[in-house]
């Protein structure tokens, strides 16, 4: 099993707490992003940049990714080809992309940026990322690593 982050807006607490679930479990961890991170040294994690450009690390996740990998994202279209190759995807918030789910989540995006197009929903994103989110995420994290 390798655990992946989709790195370029990934929040930092989500990036501390995988680093240590990947430490502590010994599993491979790939943070692929558009341009450098700062890692901490150690055994077992490494960086892949990728060149600038639109879903160009999204593009190498699914690539490279294998059923039975994990991947943190909160990119929904990403979530949603992964899971169509058999690999599991989380988003920064603890939220699990299945079969069950990426279906409605992948239209409900589509919509709300569609609705964005046209002037008719707010450009506000996402809640700012919490304690709550990061508690979520890590509970969710260990769950999941140990399932998979």
């Amino acid at each position: 099993m390798t655990l992946w982050i989709d790195a370029d807006a990934c929040p930092r607490p989500v990036r501390d707490v995988t680093v240590k679930a990947a430490r502590r479990k010994q599993i491979e961890l790939v943070l692929v992003a558009n341009s450098a991170q700062q890692l901490p040294p150690g055994p077992g994690i490494r960086q892949v940049t990728v060149a600038a450009g639109a879903d160009a690390a999204d593009h190498y996740i699914i690539e490279h990714s294998r059923p039975g990998d994990l991947v943190v994202t909160a990119d929904i279209p990403l979530a949603a080809g992964l899971v169509d190759r058999g690999v599991t995807a989380i988003n920064p918030r603890g939220q699990i992309y299945d079969k069950g789910s990426i279906g409605e989540r992948l239209a409900v995006r589509n919509l709300m940026d569609e609705l964005r197009g046209a002037g008719l929903a707010g450009r506000s994103g996402p809640a700012p990322y919490s304690d709550k989110d990061k508690q979520a995420f890590a509970n969710a994290l260990d769950r999941l690593i140990a399932r998979l």
